[in-house]
């Protein structure tokens, strides 16, 4: 199969051209529609489609266009929903036996929230079971035998191929960054709230709805103009800053963070990362590292145990509805969520507590790193994705910007052996636009 070419345009870069009549959102649509017709058999990254519903919204937005009253910067955007959220026009099946067919009769604040500002519902994209570990088919677009990565594993292979420019996921460890990086899309898991997720059913306590995207401004829009509609999670601020995509902006000091996942990366990987720094130090700005400062020696110690300790806490917030659903029909639940829930059961409230306490604790020791740092950089993923569809592959890498809460991004800047790989950028908590303008001011530094 052919490397990933994306047909339609980046949509923010279209938005010009659907104000002078030079391109319409239906056009835009069927550009779309063509590639899912071409890509969807051999790829499956959706598990619904809603065409006609789509093309009628299109035509709306163009009728908008036409009269120069666009909604927003995503007015007209065909969107792919991942099938963990919930959509009143589409079954929810929250890769689930259980769930065939299930409708919930209403949309989730993040699809409410794009149908106000004009955005064009096509699909549902494949999730793994309940938004966990265990896969559901979708096959990487650049190469058959690998694994797209997960959970939003349709989310990512329809934006790598152009079937839509951007589509939601989730993100409880590594769900959205991962699958960015291994199918070389752009993904953007923003601050713990960011994002109300109101009929989404990745409800754990670091879970967060984000984008994936074919660009860094296209994620950026669709983030903001949803939080702009739905708010963040109740409690929380939600995500904030400009409607268009906040301006490059060069750091002055940056961490490099080796993460647990230093022992297992690629040396292909490592090299890709270190040629990186050596990249933005050439352009004045200090980069360092556990070896150069005492206080990312510190993080890097309180960070080492992030994806053990992020799969406790889960294991315990998941404990219900699993126990539920097992009651109903054990054999509708994989090996892996069973598994996961005798882990559950057999832990105890105060091992939780001491787990979230720590969690706060860690979580401290990366905010101080604020002071003295515009970011932190490490990969994405140990490696490109790996042969085979049983797994979605080591989330050891992202699962860090999740147990901390902080915005990340996964930029597709990077290639090993032909494969896509991410940088991961990580910014600090309720800091969303200045994440942004750093992960933007890296990505033209390093993809030009």
């Amino acid at each position: 199969m052919p490397h990933p070419m994306p047909v339609c345009r980046p949509f923010f870069s279209v938005i010009p051209d659907f104000a002078a009549g030079r391109d319409t959102p239906r056009a835009y649509l069927e550009r779309c529609i063509e590639r899912i017709t071409e890509l969807e058999p051999a790829i499956g990254a959706f598990v619904a489609l809603n065409l006609e519903g789509a093309r009628a919204a299109a035509d709306r937005s163009e009728a908008r266009w036409r009269a120069g009253r666009s909604l927003s910067n995503i007015d007209g955007m065909p969107l792919g929903i991942k099938d963990i959220i919930e959509t009143v026009d589409m079954p929810t099946e929250q890769g689930s036996p259980l769930f065939a067919g299930w409708r919930t009769g209403r949309d989730a604040a993040t699809v409410a929230a794009a149908r106000e500002a004009g955005a064009v519902i096509v699909g549902k994209t494949v999730t793994t079971e309940f938004a966990s570990t265990e896969p559901r088919g979708t096959r990487n677009p650049w190469d058959l035998a690998r694994t797209p990565g997960g959970s939003s594993s349709g989310s990512a292979a329809a934006v790598a191929v152009g079937m839509v420019p951007a589509a939601l996921g989730t993100q409880v460890v590594g769900s959205i960054l991962r699958p960015a990086s291994y199918c070389g899309t752009l993904g953007f898991k923003p601050s713990l709230g960011g994002l109300n997720r109101g009929g989404s059913y990745d409800g754990l306590s670091q879970s967060c709805d984000g984008p994936l995207a074919a660009t860094l401004e296209d994620a950026w829009i669709v983030a903001r103009e949803i939080s702009a509609r739905a708010g963040g999670d109740p409690g929380f601020p939600g995500l904030s800053g400009p409607l268009a995509p906040p301006a490059p902006a060069r750091p002055r000091r940056l961490a490099l963070l080796e993460t647990a996942g230093w022992e297992v990366a690629l040396p292909e990987a490592r090299a890709c990362l270190e040629s990186a720094v050596g990249q933005i130090r050439s352009t004045g700005v200090e980069v360092v590292t556990r070896h150069t400062d005492r206080a990312i020696d510190e993080l890097e110690a309180a960070i080492a145990d992030a994806n053990p300790r992020s799969r406790q806490i889960n294991a315990w917030e998941g404990r219900w509805p699993l126990n539920v659903y097992r009651e109903r029909d054990r054999t509708g639940l994989s090996a892996a969520a069973l598994e996961r829930l005798a882990v559950a059961e057999a832990m105890t409230l105060e091992e939780y507590q001491d787990l979230i306490a720590e969690r706060a604790r860690v979580r401290a020791t990366y905010a101080r790193c604020a002071a003295s740092c515009d970011g932190c950089i490490t990969l994405a993923a140990p490696g490109p994705a790996p042969v085979g569809l049983e797994s979605t592959g080591d989330p050891i890498f992202v699962s860090v910007g999740s147990y901390l809460g902080i915005p990340a991004f996964s930029l597709p800047v990077f290639n090993v052996a032909g494969l896509p790989l991410g940088l991961q950028v990580m910014g600090f908590e309720q800091r969303d636009a200045p994440a942004f303008s750093l992960a933007s001011w890296l990505q033209g530094l390093l993809a030009g």
